[in-house]
C-alpha cells in the first residue's frame, strides 16, 4: 500500500490507513469490482479475504511451506487463469446463509422421518425393498461420504476464498447427506421388524461386485492431486452418470411401489443440493473456458479430466445395472433411467462448449 504526504514522492507503508483512495472513508467495501452493477454482502465476507501479492498485498506471502511453495500456490491445478479472483459463486452463499439452508434442510428431513415413523410407515415397506435399503442404500451412503471428503481435501488447494468457498460448500452438503442416509436407516430400523443391519451398507460397499465400479470411481477423484479435476470430475461426471442415476433413477423411481413414501423426501434433499453445486460448477468452468489469457488450454485440460472420469463413470454405472432387478415391483428399467443419466451428461457439457467424450 503506498502512502503520500503533499508533494513528496510516495511512500512504501504497510500500516492500517495509510493509504488515501477512492472510498477510504466510507464503511462499505468498494476497493474491488463487483460482478453486478452493485456489490453484495456475498462478495462483501468472500472476495479478498485471504492475502494475495497481488491484490493489496505488499510484502510476498507470509508464510511459505519448507520447499519453497507459498501459502496458496497457482501450481496446485493444471488449468490457469488470468484472474483467479474473477468467479462468483452463482448462489451467492457463505456462512451464514450456508449454515441456515442446511439447518433448515436437517429440520426438514427430521420432520418427515418423525411423522412417517409416528404413522407407522417403515412397517409396510415390502420386505424386498427393506433389504435394498439395507444393503444399497447404506452402501451409497459410502459414495457420498467419500466425494465429501474429496471436495474437503480439494478446497484447500483453490487459489482464492471465492473457489475455496464454493467448494467447501458443496463437501458440506455431501458430508450432511451422507450423515442424512446413516440417520435414517438407523431410525427406521427401530421400527422394522428384525430391525436394518448397520454394517450391511459397509459389506456391500467393500465386497459386493455392483459397488466395486463406484469404489474405483470415487478413490480416482480422492487420489487426484489437482483440485479443479476433483472439483469438476465429480459434477460434470460423477453425478449425473452415478449419484443421479441411483438416487432419482433408482431410489426415487422404486420406492412409492413398495410402499415407501418416506425415502423420496430424505433422498431429494441431495437433487436439491447438487442442482446448486451444479450451477456452481458450471459458472467456475465457464470464467475458465472464457479467460482471457488461457482458454484453449483449459479446454484441452478439462477435456483430459472429463473423459478420464467419464469412462470409470460408466463402467461404475453399468455394474450397477442388476440393481433394477432386485425390487419385487419393477416400475423403472436400467436402460431407460441410464439414457436419461447420459443425456443430463451430454447436456451440461454440451451448454459449457466442452466435447462429450465416447463412452463404450
Amino acid at each position: 500500500m503506498t502512502a503520500t504526504t503533499g508533494t513528496t514522492a510516495p511512500v512504501k507503508s504497510g500500516a492500517a490507513g495509510a493509504a488515501t483512495f477512492a472510498g477510504s472513508d466510507s464503511r462499505k467495501f468498494n476497493y474491488y469490482e463487483p460482478k453486478g452493477r452493485k456489490a453484495t454482502h456475498y462478495e462483501d465476507v468472500t472476495l479478498d479475504v485471504q492475502p494475495d501479492p497481488e491484490r493489496y498485498l505488499l510484502q510476498d506471502w507470509i508464510i511459505n511451506f519448507p520447499d519453497g511453495t507459498p501459502t496458496y500456490s497457482k501450481d496446485w491445478t493444471r488449468c490457469k487463469s488470468g484472474d483467479w479472483h474473477k468467479y462468483r459463486a452463482v448462489d451467492q452463499e457463505w456462512e451464514k446463509t450456508h449454515y441456515q439452508r442446511q439447518s433448515t434442510i436437517c429440520g426438514t428431513i427430521q420432520s418427515v422421518i418423525e411423522n412417517g415413523r409416528r404413522s407407522g410407515a417403515a412397517t409396510r415397506f415390502d420386505k424386498t425393498w427393506v433389504k435394498i435399503l439395507q444393503d444399497h442404500l447404506g452402501a451409497y451412503k459410502h459414495a457420498e461420504f467419500g466425494l465429501g471428503t474429496s471436495l474437503m481435501q480439494a478446497q484447500r488447494y483453490g487459489y482464492t476464498q471465492m473457489i475455496n468457498n464454493v467448494i467447501l460448500t458443496n463437501s458440506s452438503y455431501k458430508l450432511r447427506f451422507a450423515q442424512d442416509l446413516t440417520l435414517y436407516l438407523g431410525e427406521i430400523g427401530l421400527d422394522i421388524e428384525g430391525g436394518i443391519d448397520k454394517d450391511a451398507g459397509k459389506r456391500n460397499w467393500l465386497e459386493n461386485p455392483m459397488w466395486q465400479g463406484v469404489r474405483r470411481s470415487i478413490e480416482e477423484i480422492m487420489g487426484s492431486n489437482d483440485y479443479v479435476e476433483q472439483y469438476v470430475a465429480i459434477n460434470f461426471v460423477f453425478e449425473p452418470l452415478i449419484g443421479e442415476l441411483f438416487r432419482s433413477g433408482f431410489i426415487l423411481q422404486m420406492a412409492a411401489a413398495s410402499n415407501d413414501f418416506i425415502t423420496p423426501s430424505v433422498v431429494s434433499a441431495a437433487e436439491s443440493d447438487y442442482e446448486r453445486n451444479l450451477a456452481n460448477c458450471v459458472e467456475f468452468v465457464h470464467t475458465l473456458l472464457n479467460d482471457g489469457t488461457y482458454p484453449l488450454h483449459n479446454s484441452v485440460i478439462l477435456g483430459e479430466y472429463i473423459n478420464k472420469h467419464a469412462q470409470l463413470a460408466h463402467a461404475a454405472a453399468l455394474q450397477l445395472q442388476p440393481l433394477w432387478s432386485l425390487p419385487r415391483v419393477k416400475v423403472a428399467n436400467f436402460a431407460e433411467s441410464y439414457d436419461r443419466a447420459r443425456n443430463r451428461f451430454t447436456q451440461v457439457l454440451t451448454e459449457c462448449g466442452i466435447p462429450v467424450p465416447a463412452l463404450a
